[in-house]
Parts: structure tokens; sequence; C-alpha cells
């Protein structure tokens, strides 16, 4: 039996299992089973793909890395092409871009790298349509832009989070919190901080005895689900910000638009009529969570012009600032002068732990 029918026949299994509490290690034991298998599959497509892909080699530049996924036909090089004026071809059948297509666009001062990647197809997951490929640059990203056309099925959307489910991406989550410590004896000891609804004792039992770790501390920081715990058994999981960018909203009417708005993380826009994409640029700001520092020259103005960015979690200090300029910096480090609002007064004389907030000015000073 291969190892797709072996996926089919667990899924099959968990589809017509009834979830209670009696049947909990038993769904335990089989999400653990069809993680493992799922990672041997994409291992074994590694390892087949070999030599490399012409036209996804490209290197990651920029504060940011922003990739547009979605189905052919959606309207994602003409939002690149509106975005960065960067040619990308567009035109009126399906599968126009075969490449990976960059562009770089200038924001706050924040230089991001935005890839236009071939529309993916069901089935991507499982390598069909370079699917395996277009995947891997989307694991790379800082932030993924989904892209989908509000007159088709917003069917998409979850065949879209399917297929990046399935490979690892968990979008617009968080990493569980979870530890777990291995030991050489005395079996689980499972422990949480809060209480836990969506699993128990003997289903975190059963996970663990499908990896054969039968001897660890387990604790739950929150209250988190059996796949959160295959998570991070596992180790392989990539957890990127999403926006669902609703592409060409002129074609519908308000009341309809009204009723697209309800979705969480999406942003409306026409590429075509040029709609909303200051809007696009500032949602893709908040999704990115950056922070902006400037530098300040003794007896200078402060430079407005080229920030220092730095992701705002966890929250920058000015350590972090400093090996930011270059690595060496911290060496002859002696205090900084800080202006803004992570301060009292301004200036204020702070050491290397002080923490930074977006927008403040910072003057090193280093040792004689």
């Amino acid at each position: 039996m291969s190892v797709l029918q072996k996926i089919a026949d667990i899924e099959a299994e968990m589809a017509r299992t009834q979830k209670n509490k009696a049947t909990n290690a038993h769904l335990g034991s089989l999400k653990a089973k069809l993680a493992k298998l799922k990672s041997e599959v994409l291992e074994s497509q590694s390892k087949k793909g070999g030599g490399k892909q012409e036209g996804f080699e490209v290197q990651k530049t920029g504060d940011a890395r922003i990739g547009f996924i979605g189905f052919p036909s959606v309207g994602k090089s003409s939002l690149l092409n509106k975005l960065t004026n960067t040619f990308s071809e567009v035109a009126a059948y399906e599968f126009t871009t075969l490449t990976c297509v960059p562009g770089v666009v200038k924001y706050k001062g924040a230089k991001l790298q935005m890839l236009d990647l071939p529309g993916i197809i069901e089935g991507a997951k499982d390598g069909k349509g370079r699917g395996r490929q277009i995947i891997a640059v989307a694991r790379t990203c800082s932030c993924l832009l989904i892209v989908l056309d509000v007159a088709k099925p917003l069917t998409h959307k979850l065949i879209i989070e399917r297929e990046l489910d399935g490979v690892g991406i968990r979008l617009n989550q968080k990493p569980p919190n979870i530890v777990i410590k291995k030991k050489e004896k005395g079996g689980l000891n499972v422990q949480s901080t809060v209480k836990l609804t969506h699993c128990d004792y003997e289903a975190v039992a059963s996970v663990m005895k499908e990896y054969r770790m039968l001897n660890a501390d387990i604790c739950f920081y929150e209250d988190a689900t059996l796949d959160q715990l295959v998570d991070v058994i596992e180790g392989k999981c990539v957890y990127i910000p999403a926006i669902y960018v609703m592409n060409k909203i002129d074609q519908i009417s308000i009341e309809e638009l009204d009723i697209i708005n309800r979705i969480p993380h999406n942003c409306p826009v026409s590429a075509h009529h040029n709609w909303n994409l200051d809007g696009l640029l500032e949602t893709i700001w908040e999704h990115l969570g950056l922070c902006r520092t400037y530098t300040k020259p003794r007896g200078q103005i402060p430079d407005y012009n080229e920030p220092v960015i730095m992701p705002s979690d966890p929250q920058p200090t000015v350590e972090t600032f400093c090996n930011k300029l270059h690595r060496q910096m911290m060496k002859d480090f002696k205090y900084a002068w800080v202006w803004g609002s992570s301060v009292k007064h301004n200036p204020q004389k702070v050491g290397k732990d002080h923490v930074l907030d977006d927008e403040d000015i910072v003057q090193v000073v280093k040792k004689v």
C-alpha cells in the first residue's frame, strides 16, 4: 500500500469517527500518524525534485518579503504592476505567469520585496502545476497576499488554505505555547497553566506514544489542540500572517461588498481601477508588525529617509538596533540618547537593554 493510500485511509477513518471524550485518544493517534505520513511524502518529493527550477531562485532583499498566492487569472500580476511598477505579463488567459516575478515597493521607509507567483491549483501540495515550488517560495515569505476574485466562489479561499495547511504553513496563527522536555526515565508528565478543553491526558499520551516519546515533561501554557501539539513535535511548521485580497470589486454591488467585508483579515481592492491600493499597503504594514527607528549623528538632524527597520515582536532594544547597524558596534557601545515615546523626557540617556518604540530617534555614544 502506497503512502498516499495510507493517508487517504486515515483521513477516511477520521471522518467517520465521532468526536467525544471516549474517542479523543484514538483521534490523537490518527492525527499523529497522518502528520508523520505527510512529512514522509514531503521529504520524498524534495529528494526526487533534484535540480534547480527556472525562475524560482529569487534572492531575498529588503526588509520584508511578500508573496502573491492565488488561482490563475485573479489579478496577481496586475496588482504587482500597479504596486511596484514592475512588468509582469498580463493577459486574458490562465497561467500567464509561469515563473516568479519580483518587484520592490518602498513604504514608510521600508523596502518591501513582492513576489508574483504562478497560479496554484487544487492538489498543489502534492506537486500538481509546479505547486511544490510555489509553496516552497511561500514558506520563505514574511506575509502572504491570498488574492481572490470576488466574482468567483469563496470556496477558493478554503481550497488555498487547505493546500497551505497541508505543507505546514499556518496562516494568521502564533506558534503554540507548549514546552516539551525529553528525559531518560520517569514516564510522561503533563502539566498545564490553563484548563485544557480540547485534549486530555489519554489523548496527549496516545500522540506521544505514536512518536515514541514515552519519557517527557509537557507543559501547556495555553488551551491548545492535539493538532497544535503535533505541530510542536514535528517542528516543521511556519507561522505567516496572511491578507485576503478581494480583487475586482468593481464588478459587484455595495451590498455584496458589505458581506465580503465580514471576512477577517480581508482587504477589498480593484487593481484595474487603482481602488484602495493605499489601504492594501497600510494593511500589509499592520500585518508585518515592523518598527522604524531613526538614526541621529552627533550635531546633525535625524535621518528620516533611511530608518532602521526591525520586527516589533519581540520588542526591539537598543542592542538589537546596534546589531542591525553593525555587528561590531556593541563592542564600543557606551550609552545612547533616545528621543520618542519610549522615554519619559527627550532626550534620555539609556543603556543597551532599553526597549524602543516605533519612530524613536537614537544617537549612539561610543567608548573613547
